[in-house]
């Protein structure tokens, strides 16, 4: 781009120029806090189960033993107090916010333990929403935690983006479900993480089947998962097929997620573990 073109704002620019200087935006965690791994869990669409992902895989490695945390960046429509039957509020000091710990000891931060109601809402634009995510980084006081699994809002906007730039994202998980729309909602989100060179784990399929309690048939109610064949076509695990099961329901509406003993996640752990 000749001199006269060029606007001096690289972040806005496609040309590739021997004047390019890319912006670091990572941002440091809190003094206090010392995170191993950041474990991103991702969708492409609303309503596949991301936040039951990520409090199941919170409560999985704990039970391995790790020092974990939620950090829940889903700010306009957070669900994970609600799953762990958090009704603390955070609090903060001199030194800086602190987390929320569950009844199993994961430390949990979300917008909806700082709200006075857990249902207000919180109407606020992207920068802003963007704002706090980075503020539940740098401000929180994580001490110190093996695993720190980061619940972001669905899509590729401004929280997914503010994530992957600010925050030391060692790899994640991308939840979805078996709807013939899956494949291009996957591919949005494998493509956004190639765009920001952050590692697939491997994709986790909720609401997979069906298997009935009295003759253990299996039914695939959302029809024939495809998952198998995209993950193949795009070279990442399939970590988990987490069937519709009503006792995973009835747990999370009584906040008692930490209770259900399912081990379909595992495989997920293993890879976690392994990084």
């Amino acid at each position: 781009m000749s001199e006269e073109q060029c606007t001096h704002d690289c972040n806005t620019c496609g040309s590739d120029c021997g004047d390019r200087q890319e912006t670091d935006f990572s941002v440091a965690p809190h003094p206090m806090s010392q995170v191993k791994r950041v474990i991103g869990v991702v969708s492409g669409k609303g309503g596949v189960g991301k936040s039951l992902v990520t409090s199941e895989m919170a409560v999985t490695m704990r039970r391995r033993g790790a020092e974990v945390g939620i950090l829940d960046a889903d700010i306009t429509g957070p669900s994970i107090p609600k799953a762990f039957g958090l009704t603390e509020k955070a609090i903060g000091s001199e030194n800086g916010i602190y987390p929320v710990r569950t009844k199993t000891g994961i430390d949990v931060m979300s917008m909806n333990l700082l709200l006075e109601n857990e249902t207000d809402p919180v109407v606020w634009r992207g920068p802003v929403i963007a704002g706090a995510v980075k503020q539940f980084w740098s401000d929180v006081i994580w001490d110190h935690k093996e695993y720190l699994f980061v619940d972001m809002p669905p899509g590729t906007g401004d929280v997914p983006l503010t994530v992957f730039q600010s925050l030391p994202i060692d790899g994640i998980i991308i939840v979805t479900s078996p709807q013939e729309l899956v494949s291009m909602i996957v591919e949005k989100a494998l493509v956004m993480a190639q765009m920001m060179n952050v590692p697939v784990l491997g994709i986790v399929e909720n609401m997979s089947y069906f298997k009935c309690p009295n003759c253990d048939d299996i039914y695939h109610i959302f029809g024939d998962s495809k998952i198998d064949e995209i993950a193949a076509a795009n070279h990442i695990p399939v970590l988990a097929k987490v069937p519709i099961d009503p006792e995973i329901a009835k747990k999370v509406d009584a906040g008692n997620i930490e209770d259900y003993d399912g081990t379909w996640f595992d495989q997920a752990a293993d890879v976690i573990e392994a990084l």
